[in-house]
């Protein structure tokens, strides 16, 4: 009997060892599955890349609804940020998807606007409920810094203009329309504006500039200052100061405005600066340029030929 007892003692010792293996094993098991989901999400998404802004998320029935803040054009949505935004409205449901059930869902649709009703851009239907498609590695991005092209290298790589222009001060409009009415903007160029969450009508100079720049895969960080700003990429950096134009300003760019900036730049520590401005360049701009190679003004004659280097047509 007391051998039956002894048996059974460890008959039972022997279950509960076997039974926290068990327990152990399938924790590490999942634990390596969520490890190894989080690794994949790591590598198929960039989350560096520039993102519209969402401004409502809700899960209706068997829709899961992403709406952006992106001013949408007149007409119909255009068809490359319909596709973007739908892209990325998939990608909002998988980073939620955790904190709130999606099992029944079938549809994810994206709507988009300001200023009023958000107007259906697009929806893609699941193929199983509850269940996203992997991240396309081909859709719409904004992110356009593999193409190879750096539109702050094409800014300090071209030779300055051996002369100022011979258009008079006399000659240009007192009042200055929003640089957007002049400009000819590249379809892509277009979009990747919008999806930031601008819009081309109603930007400034220095908005469209710093947007652009996120597309090529720069960080632009905010500074104390306001009106300037910080890009860097592959560790090189760019002083960024905005010049805004308020109407009844003079159309050109101030001598203490020059100044100003020239002095920030040196004492910003950057490799290089940049003042952007939806005013005319006064022939003092080429002076200093001239004197300080490390410095560019992107002025209003200048920015479509800045546009211009961008077309990905």
């Amino acid at each position: 009997m007391q051998d039956l007892g002894f048996l059974g003692v460890f008959l039972i010792f022997l279950a509960l060892v076997l039974g926290a293996i068990a327990v152990l094993t399938s924790r590490r098991g999942k634990a390596a599955k969520v490890k190894a989901q989080a690794v994949q999400e790591v590598t198929t998404i960039d989350a560096d890349r520039p993102r519209p802004r969402v401004t409502d998320f809700h899960v209706r029935g068997e829709e899961a609804q992403v709406v952006f803040d992106v001013p949408l054009p007149e007409g119909e949505p255009d068809e490359v940020l319909g596709e973007l935004l739908t892209n990325e409205a998939v990608e909002v449901v998988r980073e939620k998807r955790h904190g709130l059930p999606i099992d029944g869902v079938t549809t994810v649709v994206a709507y988009a606007g300001r200023g009023g009703e958000p107007r259906l851009v697009g929806k893609v239907a699941l193929e199983e409920p509850g269940v996203l498609p992997p991240p396309m590695v081909a859709a719409p991005s904004l992110h356009l810094g593999h193409i190879g092209f750096d539109p702050l290298e094409q800014q300090f790589s071209e030779d300055l203009p051996q002369t100022a222009p011979s258009l008079a001060a006399d000659q240009r409009a007192d009042a200055l329309a929003p640089i957007g009415s002049e400009l000819r903007l590249p379809k892509a160029v277009s979009v990747g504006l919008r999806a930031q969450g601008v819009d081309p009508a109603a930007m400034s100079s220095a908005e469209m500039v710093r947007s652009l720049l996120r597309l090529f895969g720069y960080s632009v960080a905010s500074t104390e200052n306001p009106l300037a700003y910080t890009a860097t990429k592959a560790g090189s950096s760019t002083y960024l100061r905005e010049d805004p134009y308020e109407p009844g300003d003079h159309p050109e760019i101030g001598e203490v405005t020059m100044r100003e900036f020239v002095m920030e730049f040196l004492n910003s520590g950057s490799d290089r600066g940049l003042l952007i401005s939806d005013k005319y360049s006064p022939f003092g701009v080429y002076e200093r340029e001239k004197r300080e190679p490390r410095i560019r003004f992107v002025t209003r004659e200048r920015l479509q030929s800045f546009v211009d280097a961008l077309s990905l047509e």
